[in-house]
């Protein structure tokens, strides 16, 4: 087998988002695929029975789809995408009358089985959430819209909504004959600055969070909760179900409850731009009787009702305080819950807390009765399943996973639960799980030499796989091996690293090779085993690629990641020089051969790397900062800086402190920097504070700025030069490789 071009990557196909019927019989996911001619992505929605009988078949062939939801009978499959307006809305009223190929026949659709679903590259954890506004030049283009499959008249989707500013979530009514919706709504006098906005007018802004990443510069445009009427699309706006203008991180997130009330966040302190504080609040369909839910004290997200209506559940942290694991809350909001009608707040407590855990990222609770939750946590390293109890501890349980696999997109319907399952070697795909096997601790057959089950699943593993994604390239090119290392750091706590492989590597018997030091984004977020197309290409090249969970990851308990706050460029360095040590004195890795780089707070860390020690052979830092100063007001997070550092007028001797720039001087390392030229999470400046400052010393450096992207790099032609410059850039400085003249100059 040979090295994984950085153009296979445009073949990869990710899975996104995973949703049960409420019979349990059916999953829809969708998937992004790339078209490289376009150099643009796919999106599309899948529908597979879960018993695993048939294929997937494709529903969608537009360019854009995601967050699928079932309709409460099942019939009716609803997402959100960006597509060409409907014929009916083009060319007037349409007799309904679809002819289109019956799509649950399955007749011309096409196989499911052969991509893949990889984790974002490039991407962190940070948070991506999109709030108001958007002067990035895409409003010639379509805006999303809630589209709605009939399962069982077949045929395309049906355009349901036609909002002007499109949609950011939605969900159905207990009857399934209406939907809400979260949209913008601009009075006359905000469309006529978004016009003239749109015609490059001046940007006017007073508020204090003036751009965000993602949507450019804001506006005051406020987003309200919408009732529509799924066939006559007629709709009425719930007045008191809003935004005030300011936009919550995430949107309003509406979920319509059983009991035919509406739950949503939302920000409505004194000042939201000062705080990232997101409550839950409940209102009828109607508009009227607005509750708040909780008090202030919690951003939250993806709310969810219990199947009587009687009880919310809903992850949340602190607002002030994101090193703190994230947490299942449960509110009581039945009838008997608030007497008064008045807002209820107080009445919601943790039931993960004991675990002393985070809630996975996109592993939100679900719940399997009126007293029971389902949920993912980074537990470790590992991302796994937990049961959880409105009344009673929390319990970890599907014991029998993988410790070279991790979870995630969990959902549960009908007692089915389905989940994406990735390992390196193997890719990630979609399986579907009894909710009454969730307790299975031991597969028959196991090797009783490998009691964790490193080996990978039996043929006894309860699940049942319903995709296949990425076959062809998971034949054609050599796949990792993967091991869990633990190491000692300065100051003796313990340190736990991913380690990526070539498959022909033998850990028992090593031979010392080239390592990537990949460093998490974050810093709260952590490094699990599972399928990442970098780790490949990186591997297929001969390197081990070592990802290490460094104080200020989150999986570890609350205090192995709080000990960061406010302390960047301490324990996390050297978390990060003894794992490299470790590796080192193993034999893994040749000291000649070191490679340091990372996105965001991995660029950030991998600034502080070079800053501190000059044993490294090259390092690329990928959109970080490295000037808190002046980071402030000039990126989206000055509410996090000021949380974790003080005000920089108040506190400058912290901001010096923990930037990188401030060391810069004693730099001798090889160094690629990158940014996005519209990121404001960490901005270019930042980028070219970094390398001017490198540079001026006559250091070899480079500056890569991507036109156009956000504080990610998604265009595909743009993934695949980012790949090809850091190979280049490694192998430039690798005296074990040999590079063309003429590769790259300095």
């Amino acid at each position: 087998m040979s090295e994984i071009p950085a153009a296979a990557f445009v073949d990869l196909t990710r899975v996104t988002d995973v949703a049960v019927s409420p019979d349990g019989d059916r999953v829809a996911f969708c998937t992004r695929e790339y078209d490289p001619d376009e150099d643009d992505t796919v999106d599309s929605v899948w529908v597979v029975p879960a018993d695993g009988t048939r294929d997937p078949y494709r529903l969608s062939r537009a360019s854009d789809a995601g967050d699928p939801v079932w309709s409460p009978d099942g019939s009716r499959l609803g997402f959100v995408a960006a597509r060409e307006p409907d014929p009916e809305l083009r060319v007037g009223r349409g007799d309904d009358t679809e002819t289109d190929d019956d799509v649950d026949a399955g007749d011309d659709t096409e196989d499911g089985r052969d991509g893949n679903g990889g984790d974002d590259e490039g991407n962190d954890d940070e948070g991506g959430d999109d709030e108001g506004g958007d002067d990035e030049g895409n409003d010639a283009e379509p805006k999303p819209q809630v589209w709605a499959f009939d399962l069982e008249r077949g045929g395309d989707a049906r355009q349901v909504t036609d909002r002007e500013e499109g949609v950011d979530g939605f969900d159905w009514s207990p009857e399934g004959d209406l939907i809400v919706v979260a949209a913008r709504d601009p009075t006359d006098d905000e469309r006529a600055y978004l016009e003239q906005r749109r015609e490059d007018g001046p940007i006017e802004i007073e508020r204090l969070q003036h751009k965000f990443d993602g949507r450019g510069y804001l506006d005051e445009v406020t987003s309200y909760l919408f009732v529509v009427d799924v066939e006559t699309r007629e709709e009425r706006r719930l007045d008191d179900a809003n935004d005030g203008g300011y936009g919550a991180l995430g949107g309003l997130e509406p979920a319509w409850g059983p009991g035919d009330r509406i739950a949503f966040v939302a920000n409505h302190t004194d000042w939201p731009d000062d705080n990232y504080v997101r409550d839950v609040y409940t209102i009828d369909p109607d508009g009227d009787d607005r509750r708040r839910v909780t008090d202030g004290a919690l951003a939250v997200r993806s709310v969810t009702w219990s199947p009587d209506g009687e009880r919310l559940a809903f992850s949340a942290r602190p607002h002030d305080n994101w090193y703190v694991p994230a947490e299942v809350y449960v509110a009581d909001v039945g009838p008997g819950a608030d007497a008064d009608g008045q807002a209820h707040h107080g009445a919601y407590r943790s039931v993960s807390r004991e675990l002393d855990r985070t809630l996975a990222w996109d592993g939100e609770p679900r719940w399997l009765d009126d007293e029971t939750l389902v949920a993912l946590i980074g537990d470790g390293g590992w991302t796994r399943l937990v049961r959880l109890h409105v009344d009673g501890d929390p319990e970890r349980i599907f014991d029998a996973q993988d410790r070279l696999e991790t979870l995630g997109d969990l959902d549960h319907g009908g007692g089915t639960i389905a989940v994406t399952t990735s390992r390196p070697s193997d890719g990630t795909d979609v399986y579907a799980l009894d909710a009454a096997a969730l307790d299975v601790a031991d597969l028959e057959g196991e090797d009783p030499d490998d009691p964790a089950g490193e080996g990978g699943p039996t043929d006894d593993d309860p699940r049942t796989r319903l995709s296949a994604l990425n076959g062809d390239l998971l034949e054609a090119y050599p796949m990792p091996g993967c091991e869990r290392v633990t190491v000692e750091s300065a100051d003796g706590t313990e340190i736990e690293v991913i380690v990526a492989h070539p498959a022909e590597f033998d850990p028992d018997d090593p031979d010392e090779r080239g390592l990537i030091l990949d460093i998490h984004g974050g810093p709260m977020s952590y490094d699990a085993p599972g399928f990442r197309f970098q780790d490949a290409f990186f591997t297929s090249r001969g390197y081990v690629v070592a990802r290490v969970n460094y104080r200020g990851s989150t999986s570890y308990g609350r205090a192995f990641c709080e000990v960061l706050r406010g302390a960047w460029g301490t324990v996390d360095v050297e978390d990060l020089q003894a794992a490299v040590d470790a590796l080192v004195e193993r034999g893994w890795a040749d000291p000649d051969r070191l490679f340091p780089t990372g996105f965001s707070q991995g660029g950030v860390n991998t600034a502080y790397l070079v800053t501190r020690d000059d044993r490294w052979a090259a390092a690329a830092a990928e959109h970080g900062v490295y000037d808190l100063r002046s980071d402030f007001g000039t990126g989206d997070a000055h509410n996090w800086y000021e949380a974790d550092f003080g005000l920089p007028w108040e506190n400058p001797d912290a901001y010096d402190a923990h930037s990188s720039i401030t060391d810069v001087g004693g730099v001798e390392t090889p160094l690629l920097v990158t940014a996005g030229e519209q990121d404001w999470r960490c901005p270019p400046s930042q980028a070219e504070q970094l390398y001017v400052s490198v540079r001026k010393q006559g250091v070899d450096a480079r500056l890569v700025i991507y036109p156009g992207e956000h504080h990610d790099v998604g265009d595909p032609d743009r993934a695949v030069h980012r790949l090809e410059e850091l190979d280049a850039w490694f192998a430039r400085y690798d005296p074990a490789r040999e590079v063309e003249d003429g590769d790259q100059g300095a």
